[in-house]
């Protein structure tokens, strides 16, 4: 019998350019790169702090709902969820993106989000605005999570995912999660 072996992913880039991954960073120049997402949970639910990541089973129905709604997969959107806030209704990113799906204040405007920092709010935003990605690109699902991280100019501009480190390893992070969660 088969067991699924989980651990979190470690990154590194020499100078040359070579990119090293690992499960047992044996260097401090490696970084997390993608983190263990059973574990991950087991640990954000473990601690009940005012302000920081909860327990992702509290958002499901908000998650369901706005799925059923917009016809956007849930394992998805919990990926985008965990890539983007780690589910911190409260996260604030250093370029002002707020809420549960790090949405900007002008999308969130455009999508009549009146409160990011209010999970129901900030859910049906993202997803709503994930579901004009989608169909933007045709149901692909890797070039609307690159427009969802680096915006659809930078996509269209590139013809796909743009040559950005931190576009690549978002899209290949919640695309993992949402395998996870499916």
């Amino acid at each position: 019998m088969a067991t699924s072996a989980a651990a979190d992913i470690y990154r590194y880039e020499d100078p040359d350019g070579t990119i090293h991954f690992t499960d047992a960073p044996t260097d401090k120049r490696f970084k997390v790169f993608m983190r263990d997402i059973r574990k991950d949970r087991k640990l954000r639910t473990a601690f009940k702090l005012p302000g920081y990541a909860r327990n992702p089973g509290e958002f499901e129905p908000m998650i369901a709902t706005y799925s059923r709604q917009y016809g956007v997969d849930s394992a998805l959107i919990k990926a985008v969820i965990m890539a983007e806030s780690g589910y911190n209704p409260t996260a604030v990113s250093r370029k002002g993106a707020q809420g549960l799906m790090q949405l900007m204040p002008k999308t969130a405007q455009g999508l009549k989000v009146s409160d990011s920092l209010n999970p129901s709010d900030n859910i049906r935003g993202g997803v709503r605005y994930l579901r004009f990605l989608l169909d933007t690109f045709k149901g692909d699902e890797s070039l609307a999570l690159a427009a969802y991280n680096s915006g659809m100019n930078n996509v269209a501009k590139y013809g796909g995912i743009p040559p950005f480190a931190e576009t690549q390893n978002y899209v290949a992070k919640v695309l993992s999660y949402r395998n996870n969660y499916r």
